[in-house]
Order: C-alpha cells, then sequence, then structure tokens
C-alpha cells in the first residue's frame, strides 16, 4: 500500500509547504512592519491634560450623605448580601446590622483579621465611607476581597440604609 517513495513525497510535501509559510512570514513581516521591533510608524501628538483636579469641584461627603438616599442603598446592599448579613447572624463576614454607631472588630464570635482589630474606635459615617471606598487601603490586611466602591453617591447611599437598620 504504501512504499518507501510515496513517505518521502508524502514528507517533502508537508516540508514544502512548512517552508513557503515561513517564507510567507517573513516576506510579510518585512512588507507590514515599520521599523524594528517595539517602534512606531507614525506619533499622534496629544495635549498633555490638566491636573485631576479640574474634573470638577469636589464634594464632601458630608454634603452627599446628608442628601443620601436609603432605598437606593437598599439596592447596592445586595453586593454586600453574599458575605454580610442583616439579621444579627455571621456569614462570610461579619453581620452589619447595627454597623453605623458599633466599635470597629466588635461583633461576637468573628474572627477579624489583625488590621480591623489594631484600628479601634467606632464605625462613624465617615469611617465607613473610607472603608467602602478601598477596604483593603484603609486597613492593609484586612480579610474583605471587596475591591471598594467608586462613586461616594453610592457609599453615602448605603451607608445611610445600613444606618437605617441600626
Amino acid at each position: 500500500m504504501f512504499d518507501t517513495m510515496t513517505l518521502t513525497k508524502a514528507a517533502a510535501g508537508l516540508i514544502l509547504t512548512w517552508l513557503v509559510l515561513l517564507l510567507g512570514k517573513w516576506a510579510a513581516e518585512g512588507i507590514y512592519h515599520v521599523g524594528g521591533h517595539g517602534e512606531q510608524a507614525y506619533v499622534i501628538p496629544v495635549e498633555e491634560s490638566g491636573p485631576a483636579e479640574d474634573d470638577g469641584p469636589q464634594v464632601s461627603f458630608d454634603e452627599v450623605y446628608a442628601s443620601a438616599d436609603a432605598a437606593k442603598g437598599e439596592g447596592l446592599f445586595r453586593q454586600c448580601q453574599s458575605c454580610h448579613k442583616l439579621d444579627g447572624s455571621n456569614g462570610t463576614g461579619p453581620h452589619l446590622d447595627g454597623v453605623v454607631g458599633r466599635p470597629v472588630a466588635s461583633v461576637a464570635g468573628y474572627g477579624y483579621s489583625d488590621a480591623l482589630n489594631g484600628l479601634g474606635g467606632d464605625w462613624t459615617p465617615d469611617r465607613l465611607e473610607e472603608f467602602l471606598a478601598g477596604p483593603a487601603k484603609y486597613a492593609a490586611g484586612t480579610k474583605m476581597t471587596y475591591k471598594g466602591m467608586k462613586k461616594i453617591e453610592d457609599r453615602a447611599n448605603l451607608i445611610a440604609y445600613l444606618a437605617s437598620k441600626s
């Protein structure tokens, strides 16, 4: 069925195809690449942007919190429900009923990280706002893996909702 000449022809065909593809790749790189690796074909000049302060007036958290909407905060709490509960029982994280005004790391039966155990004080709205903006930044070493809530309005609404559950 197969003799030596047939196998030799098949192998030669495969090798020739491979060489044609390599030569084609080499030719295409020579035609379509401008300059060496990492060089740009052309540069588009872009004006430097101003400092971040030009983004508009900075509003304080107290002003935003004064007009916070607890109903919107209830919708935002859905993100928290996978780890926290509001019924007095702990989940992956400690329960959050009564968290506004409660001492930090004070829920009995929950094993807090050393980062939170060392903070002391109470969870005021301002402290909660800083924590929710970036838990790992606020308390380096915390067990809370949440990246943080970007919008100050969302943080204020969530804290207003949690305060209504206190």
